[in-house]
């Protein structure tokens, strides 16, 4: 059925406690921190010391380790919406260990839980339990580990790139994230410059962009397909996120490789998929029939309207 997905193991009876009563990782929340102290410090770098070449690796990296996490985390290996050839997995993987939100495996995880209990009491991150625990709460909590502790879908254990990937995915993050950036700062004279803007302040950004998804994006907006969860469709979120802000589509039909589904949407993750397809390092893209989302739409568009 579209939009259905499902969990193995105990992992989604892990519940969601909100703040105050989850217990801290102290080493996660110091490590937000200190990063985004060092964003802030990037800002001031970037304005005294400019570079166009800095400046523009940033973008760059914050391009590939963004799609890394919608194309890859989250449609292809927490969704399943398409198949990609073993070379476009490993960068995914490797570009999504540069962004700093975990492996893909645990990234999955999470994610899984929050479609099969969406605003329940599993669910890693409810905007019932707050608007900011759902924004950046959730991340310094201790259920997540718990959640890989209970149990791991099949699909995922069985993929040797993901196993790999979850037990090196720190030395990735550093090398891929802050040593490579540094790295190339030195051809033009400005490596401080490099890791601090396409290393720190791009992985901010990146987080928080990530995070409107879960907090925004279930607070403000249209529900446009589906009333049942609080999921909405928020432009200024597809914005940031890469395309990941039409999240009322995608609550409500998840296996579709789209989240910005009219041709006018903002959801350059989808043309990324399909270029990916294009030259044969993606298949199998899954896109829900058009009946069957006009159907949604009018059935909510009734909901809207009829009397209370």
């Amino acid at each position: 059925m579209f939009g259905e997905n499902t969990l193995e193991g105990a992992a989604a009876a892990v519940p969601s406690r909100g703040f105050g009563q989850t217990r801290i990782v102290w080493l996660t929340l110091i490590f937000l921190v200190a990063m985004h102290l060092l964003a802030a410090f990037a800002v001031v770098h970037l304005v005294q010391h400019f570079s166009w070449w800095t400046l523009g690796l940033g973008v760059v990296w914050y391009l590939f380790c963004g799609l890394s996490i919608t194309a890859g985390y989250h449609r292809l290996f927490s969704h399943r919406s398409y198949s990609a050839s073993g070379p476009a997995r490993t960068l995914l993987l490797l570009f999504g260990a540069a962004a700093w939100q975990r492996s893909a495996l645990g990234w999955a995880i999470d994610h899984r839980v929050h479609h099969s209990d969406s605003d329940g009491p599993s669910d890693p991150y409810s905007v019932k339990h707050g608007f900011w625990w759902a924004h950046v709460g959730w991340v310094f909590s201790d259920a997540s580990a718990r959640r890989e502790r209970d149990g791991v879908p099949r699909d995922l254990t069985d993929d040797v790139l993901l196993r790999l990937q979850h037990r090196y995915w720190l030395p990735l993050a550093v090398v891929t994230g802050f040593v490579v950036p540094w790295c190339l700062g030195l051809l033009w004279g400005d490596p401080w410059g490099a890791l601090l803007i396409a290393g720190c302040l791009r992985a901010v950004m990146m987080w928080h962009a990530t995070y409107s998804v879960n907090s925004f994006a279930h607070r403000f907006g249209r529900q446009t397909y589906s009333k049942t969860e609080s999921a909405r469709d928020n432009r200024w979120v597809a914005l940031a996120s890469l395309g990941e802000g039409y999240h009322n589509f995608h609550h409500r039909f998840q296996t579709d490789y789209r989240n910005g589904v009219r041709w006018f949407h903002y959801d350059p993750t989808k043309w990324f998929i399909w270029g990916l397809s294009i030259v044969g390092l993606a298949r199998g893209l899954v896109r829900v029939p058009r009946h069957v989302i006009a159907a949604a739409r009018d059935r909510c568009r009734k909901v809207s309207t009829s009397p209370q």
